[in-house]
């Protein structure tokens, strides 16, 4: 047993993408998974949904593995085991909604003790969940959501009432990916759970190949790449007035590209707040007597 100082290694995303039906999770899933690789060919999906992962076959030539009934953890685990088999570097999960309905399925067969026949499924929904943490390619998992209810009691009687949308599997599920992200009817994207601190309280936008290459770039920034980010470090001083003496808005950009994505996330303000100095150009007026003045 020896105790170490921890170090920043590289990392593979465990994440989440949850919505209703139509909330774009396949569809971003894909976009994320090649932001992660930017290679179609190294792209497999676990298609649980009715060979809905061929309908975005435009995209790009990325691989499918289409997962029949039953959706028994084991089968989950021999298809993850394929995708490395085949050296997949993203995995994307599609989905896994279906894994939690065979489970409540099978145990609501059994008779006897609802509680002890727990013992006879947990293990095998564990295996799963460890299955995909413990995969040495980044993770990108689906979750179907529906309408959750409490019981709130109303002129002496127990009333069910709405309150939001609940993803379908085991509770607490989602504290085990890195990333969880909340899909809206209309696509747009909000972190419900970021342990990156990249999009934790950002306001909802629509997830891009952009957004898999922010989370390449979080996910590699292991001990060389920190090395790199320290060589390359400019005080916080100097590099406000680097931003501000940008003339345009090229120089800006490649300013910004320049910097790492956590330097960008830190110094996005003042980098949107420069480029609408240099987009706005300020109305001139003119005095009376006819002599310009700005």
């Amino acid at each position: 047993m020896q105790l170490q100082q921890a170090e920043r290694k590289k990392a593979f995303i465990k994440m989440a993408l949850q919505s209703c039906a139509g909330g774009g999770k396949s569809y971003s899933a894909l976009l994320l998974a090649h932001g992660l690789c930017n290679n179609w060919q190294k792209i497999a999906v676990i298609d649980a949904e009715n060979n809905s992962a061929s309908l975005y076959a435009h995209l790009g030539a990325y691989n499918v593995l289409d997962l029949q009934p039953p959706f028994s953890p084991e089968r989950y685990i021999q298809a993850i085991q394929t995708c490395i088999e085949a050296e997949m570097e993203v995995i994307i999960i599609d989905g896994i909604s279906q894994e939690w309905d065979y489970i409540i399925e099978e145990h609501s067969k059994l008779t006897g003790n609802s509680f002890t026949n727990w013992s006879k499924f947990t293990p095998r929904h564990n295996a799963f969940i460890q299955k995909m943490l413990q995969t040495k390619a980044h993770i990108i998992a689906t979750i179907r959501t529906k309408q959750d209810y409490v019981l709130n009691e109303k002129n002496g009687k127990m009333i069910p009432e709405k309150v939001g949308l609940k993803g379908v599997m085991r509770d607490s599920t989602d504290y085990e990916f890195t990333l969880v992200f909340d899909l809206d009817v209309k696509h747009y994207a909000t972190a419900s759970k970021d342990r990156t601190s990249l999009f934790m309280d950002l306001p909802a936008f629509q997830i891009s190949q952009d957004t898999g290459k922010i989370l390449a770039a979080w996910c590699n920034q292991g001990k060389a790449q920190v090395q790199e980010r320290e060589d390359t470090y400019i005080e916080p001083d100097a590099l406000l007035e680097q931003i501000y003496a940008c003339q345009d808005v090229d120089t800006l950009k490649d300013l910004y590209m320049s910097l790492d994505v956590i330097t960008q996330k830190e110094y996005n303000a003042d980098f949107s707040t420069r480029k609408n100095q240099l987009v706005y150009v300020p109305p001139q007026t003119y005095s009376t007597n006819g002599t310009h003045r700005s």
